[in-house]
């Protein structure tokens, strides 16, 4: 019945509706084998988890890069325990595993709630119930109001009398209207579970394939007759879909379990890379070089140094003459790992985990922000993927879509225009001369035909309800309510203005027609139209058809409308029609019938066929529909124009509606200067001839010399989707250089009569240009999701906030836009970026004196720290402190944030990691190194500094600069730190104090559980010298002076914004 995917692929499967064999005498039965409706989207089960997920893992570079340096430990004599390496990496591998063991946990509850759900299914003539998981192809299920559909279903009967059923798709596509599905004509009348049963009946299905829109008919037979009916994506309820308004329905299941349409979706989309995640990379690719640099270098000097006779490999080494004889290509060999293990910490294992749980735990920030509530959506803003949130601080191009997300998408019916005439509300004419007269004559012919269009020429259902005090009850108990329901807001808008214009034209004419309801000619965004064709009481054929002016005036023959208020922001549609006569009829049903019945190229052929079809029209008039602005839509477009990010509208109006509209919302002002690039024009002139007029008339010479004079001119840009498919040919080249020169130079661009396609080329355009721009998409619907998913960041807006596949964001309102981007997008990058820069620093000060150290002993591959403290450092010591300020720092309060965006334009452009900055932190932290390094060697260059004239030995030596370390990196934390909670206090002196209590410890207790003791009493014999506590004060005053110093020039000579801010709060 139903098939969707690549136009080649025809294999299909034969269903047996309640699983009846074919009658005797039939083709011989071969029984098929298909999958049962079980939901798997678990990635690991109880036997599997461990060796899966150490796969995933160890795929990431940093990981298997410290597996090997923990084997390399393992296999040869290193300078370093392996529990050095071991242990981080074990901490980092174990919490990542725990939370993706958590993440699939809840999976699998998932699963199991879905799959264990009870459904009604139809056996022998009975209702029994079967859990979700137990259903197979050929059931036939009975499903009522409100339950969400187990499998993909063909709907075989209603409980409404036309054997319609309403459903919305919101967990599929996003869209939220109520969507109309149609019975198959031949069993629409079985309603009750023994008329279902006694269907015999098969169904040809093509093999499932995952496109949610496009579907082919085949032939349903049955044992009494041979029939061919046309079953496509109107008969098809899809997996994940919700049964709306309709009391009950009987449907058969043709796709089960993971070959549903809603499954075969679950593929998870193309992983989008934040520029942080890039520029982190970058930094790991260069760290990594200077290890290994590090590493050639000292085992190329501990050679040089040995080369002396004087100089061989110190005795106390207890190396066997065996291996003193190996050769010298393998000790080489083992050196240079030796090195590479004992230097290896200046890649910071704890990193990726900490960026992590630093994004994971930041989204709730969004998630949790009440000023991005609605009350009357009664929805919160969500993170759909916590990998982007600093990319929300990094845009550069907004790209949104109009209807529905900045404006209502609440349609109401304010006029029309008939023959010249204006129909204001429901009982105003306004004549071609403005004069206002009352419309109470009958209507003229051409009224009359234009009325019954609009009354005829839609979708739209009626829903009747039983209410008392808003409580659904009997039918006999209440009163009766009624409502329209429909996938388009036009047609329940136009509709209802209809209802409203028959309440007062009732007084004049109390005629009533019936008219047979023959074909629809459904909507689609291609064709840009709908058409209907119906036969009156008197047997004369009509087509009636609507749609956008672009589309209708093109296949008019007669017939004149004028301009109804385009510019003044309301949406028109024109309608227009066409009389057949019986022979045209016949035409029209065997040409639609032969399409609808095509196994290939079903949609090419009716497109074909529709095409044929609508022409020859005479236009009747146009309505206009009004779509109010989104509250506070303007005030978002103008603070996003002030943080310097450029604002497109794409949107599928015509021009003067969307134009209105962009001068509502503040994308264009007064002022603004429109360049059209629109097919008027290049009927005019060659596109050729367009493209290089904008681009030399406007920003060679007149852009040039305004901003020469510092009076720049606001230029803003309107294309249409002709001309743009024309400029996006693969053969034209030059004219998207051109198009990209003149969009660079305009503040605004609004895109009209855009196909969905176009919205995700224009997305792409932009993101493959040579500036490499951060683009967000905004939209509200299934055709703005290629677009959402074209850019580095998509967010959904109100109609798809439940279609969590194919979004990063969810807002309720546009206007929290505003506060995403400005305050918490802000946030974000500046704290991912100093965690970042913050890490490499801290392990450049740990491993740089462990390198200088080995021009002191020898290049003989002794460490400068205990083994505990290496292990420690980046795992306990000093990662808390980091992880919370990246978490809560707030360098300007959020206020002043949203009230000068233009603060945003101080973190553009990836400012903060930045190669320049990234050199500074890396200076910066070769310098404390040196500082601390050579500070504790030439202030301690006299052994015996206790009082007793003890000598200190390396292993004080090192715990000394290791002290400074850890307190010279968390205080360089607190002078950075401009957010001051009681978090912050307890967590960065709670980590000094819990590394002093553990060196304490540490050194103060024979631990039976090592073999060596050379840390005993090591801490407290330092800390019982006097010089020694003024060395590590004045080593850390040395280290942080350089950035104290930077502070207090800088915002005294050079401060950026944000530092005057700060200067004055």
């Amino acid at each position: 019945v139903c098939c969707v995917g690549e136009e080649n692929w025809v294999d299909s499967r034969t269903i047996y509706i309640g699983h009846k064999e074919p009658p005797p005498g039939a083709e011989a039965f071969i029984q098929q084998r298909f999958p049962d409706n079980r939901i798997v989207s678990s990635k690991y089960t109880f036997w599997n988890f461990v060796p899966k997920n150490m796969f995933e893992q160890f795929r990431r570079v940093a990981n298997f890069y410290f597996l090997i340096i923990f084997l390399v430990q393992l296999m040869i004599d290193t300078p370093t325990s392996p529990i050095t390496s071991g242990l981080p990496l074990f901490f980092v591998i174990t919490v990542t595993a725990i939370k993706q063991g958590y993440e699939d946990w809840l999976r699998h509850k998932a699963d199991n709630s879905v799959n264990q759900c009870p459904i009604h299914v139809v056996q022998h003539g009975k209702v029994v119930r079967k859990q979700s998981r137990k259903l197979r192809v050929g059931d036939v299920v009975l499903m009522k109001e409100d339950e969400t559909f187990p499998c993909d279903l063909i709907l075989l009967s209603s409980s409404r009398d036309d054997g319609t059923c309403f459903v919305t798709t919101a967990s599929l596509d996003g869209e939220s209207s109520h969507k109309t599905y149609y019975a198959v004509e031949d069993t629409r009348a079985y309603n009750t579970e023994k008329e279902v049963d006694c269907i015999h009946a098969t169904i040809e299905c093509e093999q499932p394939q995952p496109d949610l829109y496009k579907c082919r008919s085949n032939g349903v037979k049955t044992s009494f007759r041979l029939f061919f009916r046309p079953l496509g994506s109107e008969n098809l309820l899809l997996r994940g879909a919700t049964l709306k308004n309709t009391e009950y329905i009987y449907a058969v299941a043709i796709y089960t379990g993971m070959e549903t349409k809603m499954a075969l979706n679950y593929q998870s989309k193309t992983q989008k890379r934040s520029a942080v995640e890039k520029s982190m990379n970058a930094f790991l690719v260069v760290y990594l070089c200077i290890l290994i640099c590090k590493a050639f270098v000292n085992t190329l000097l501990k050679y040089v140094w040995q080369a002396s006779p004087d100089r061989d490999e110190p005795w106390y080494n207890n190396r066997t003459d065996t291996e003193r004889q190996r050769h010298i290509v393998s000790l080489v060999f083992t050196d240079f790992l030796a090195f590479m293990v004992l230097f290896n910490y200046i890649i910071p294992v704890s990193m990726y985990v900490t960026v992590e749980m630093q994004k994971f735990l930041g989204s709730y920030f969004i998630m949790w922000d009440d000023e991005m509530f609605d009350e009357e959506l009664g929805e919160r803003a969500v993170v759909n993927t916590s990998d982007l949130n600093e990319e929300l601080g990094q845009v550069e191009y907004v790209f949104t879509d109009k209807t529905g997300t900045l404006t209502e998408n609440n349609m109401e019916f304010i006029e029309c225009c008939v023959d010249g005439h204006v129909y204001l509300g429901v009982c105003v004419r306004v004549s071609v001369r403005g004069r206002v007269t009352l419309c109470c004559r009958p209507p003229q012919e051409h009224e009359e035909l234009f009325f019954r269009a609009l009354c005829l020429c839609h979708t739209v259902q009626v829903k009747e309800e039983e209410t008392v005090d808003g409580i659904k009850h009997g039918i006999h108990q209440g009163k009766s309510t009624s409502f329209y329901i429909s996938s388009s807001p036009d047609e329940v808008a136009l509709v209802e203005g209809m209802t409203r214009w028959r309440s007062f034209h009732a007084l004049c004419c109390c005629c009533f027609f019936r008219f047979q309801l023959l074909e629809v000619l459904t909507f689609d965004s291609v064709r840009r139209r709908m058409s209907v064709i119906v036969r009156d009481s008197s047997g004369e054929l009509y087509l009636f058809c609507k749609g956008a002016d672009s589309s209708i005036f093109p296949r008019v023959v007669s017939g004149k409308v004028d301009e109804v208020r385009a510019r003044e922001g309301l949406r028109t549609l024109c309608v227009a029609y066409r009389h057949l006569s019986p022979e045209q009829y016949e035409e029209v049903c065997h040409m639609l019938n032969g399409a609808k019945l095509a196994l290939q190229d079903r949609d090419k052929r009716l497109a074909e066929a529709y095409d044929v079809i609508e022409k020859d029209l005479i236009l009747l008039g146009a309505t206009a529909v009004e779509d109010r602005l989104q509250e506070k839509a303007a005030d978002t477009i103008e603070s996003l124009h002030k943080a310097g990010m450029k604002v497109w509208v794409l949107t599928g109006d015509k021009m003067e509606t969307a134009a209105a509209t962009c001068y509502a919302s503040k994308l264009f002002h007064r002022n603004t200067q429109i360049l059209e690039l629109t097919t008027k024009r290049t009927e005019e002139q060659s596109l050729h001839d367009v493209l290089f007029d904008l681009s030399r008339t406007h920003f060679s010479g007149t852009l040039l010399s305004s901003r020469l004079s510092g009076d720049c001119t606001d230029y803003g840009l309107i294309i249409d989707g002709a001309t743009l498919s024309a400029v996006m040919r693969p053969t034209q080249e030059d004219y998207k250089e051109i198009f990209l020169d003149i969009c660079r130079n305009c503040s605004a661009v609004l895109c009209c009569r855009m196909a969905p396609l176009q919205k995700a080329q224009i997305v792409k355009l932009i993101k493959a240009s040579e500036e490499h721009p951060i683009t967000l998409a905004v939209g509200d619907g299934a055709n703005d999701v290629s677009m959402i998913l074209e850019a580095h960041v998509g967010i959904m807006g109100k109609e798809g906030r439940q279609a969590v596949r194919n979004s990063d964001y969810a807002i309720p309102k546009f206007k929290h836009l505003k506060k995403m981007l400005l305050v918490h997008g802000h946030y974000y990058y500046i704290r991912i970026s100093e965690l970042v820069q913050y890490f490499f620093y801290k392990n450049v000060c740990f491993i740089f004196p462990q390198f200088i150290y080995q021009f002191f002993c020898g290049f003989s591959q002794q460490p400068l720290y205990d083994t505990a403290y290496l292990t420690l450092y980046n795992i306990s010591f000093t990662s808390l402190p980091i992880l919370l300020y990246s978490l809560i720092e707030q360098h300007i309060n959020m206020d002043i944030l949203r009230k000068d965006p233009s603060l945003y334009r101080d973190i553009a452009k990836n400012s903060l990691l930045r190669w320049p900055i990234f050199i500074y932190w890396t200076l910066l932290g070769v310098y404390d190194a040196l500082v601390m390094f050579f500070g504790a060697y030439f202030l301690f260059n006299n052994t015996t500094f206790t009082s007793n004239g003890q000598m200190f030995g390396n292993w004080t030596f090192g715990t000394l600069i290791f002290t400074v370390l850890v307190f010279t990196v968390t205080f360089k934390l607190a002078l950075d730190t401009h957010y001051w909670t009681w978090i912050n206090h307890f967590v960065i002196w709670g980590s000094l104090v819990f590394f002093v209590v553990f060196s304490l410890l540490w050194g103060g207790i024979i631990w039976p559980f090592l073999n060596y003791q050379r840390m005993y009493y090591v801490f407290m014999q330092m800390l019982s010298s006097g010089p020694a506590w003024l060395s590590i004060i004045l080593l850390i005053a040395a280290s942080l002076l350089p950035d104290v110093l930077k502070k207090v020039i800088c915002r005294t000579l050079w401060p950026t914004t944000t530092e005057r801010i700060q200067v004055g709060a």
